[in-house]
């Protein structure tokens, strides 16, 4: 009779075990299986693209910045700001979107396409690079590529 009692117990935490191991498969399946099949899709405003802006070519060299995204120009000390300088490329991840360039002597509109692409003026072609392209180059330190003495 003993042992009966014994067999019993034992059945019935098999039975239990079962009916854990079962449930925990029926949370398991019920979390991992919407990951991989339901992915929220990605809002295309919300996607940073790398954009290279090279100014290498304006001689003598000057600050710039991109309003919003990059150091100001117009409110620091020349020697002390953290303003990027025309003498070396910079990477800048860009949502899709208008975006300004400036420097102290030219400025100009440019766009951010939802694939990533770089959209300006086709008046800047004399001036401005990488239309369709993820490289903005900046060729004239006017609006007008023409010689003049320095503004300072």
């Amino acid at each position: 009779m003993h042992f009966r009692k014994f067999t019993k117990m034992s059945h019935t935490h098999a039975k239990l075990r079962k009916g854990y191991l079962a449930l925990l498969w029926t949370v398991v399946s019920l979390v991992i299986v919407p990951v991989g099949h339901s992915a929220e899709p990605i809002n295309p405003l919300l996607r940073e693209f790398a954009i290279t802006v090279d100014p290498t070519a304006l001689v003598p060299p000057t600050s710039w910045n991109v309003p919003g995204v990059t150091p100001l120009i117009y409110n620091m000390d020349p020697i002390s700001s953290e303003a990027f300088e025309t003498t070396s490329v910079k990477e800048l991840y860009l949502k899709p979107g208008k975006y300004r360039f400036g420097s102290f002597t030219f400025d100009f509109p440019f766009m951010v396409s939802h694939d990533g692409l770089l959209k300006f003026s086709s008046t800047l072609d004399q001036c401005v690079k990488g239309r369709g392209t993820q490289t903005l180059t900046i060729l004239c330190r006017h609006t007008q590529p023409y010689p003049q003495d320095p503004d300072y």
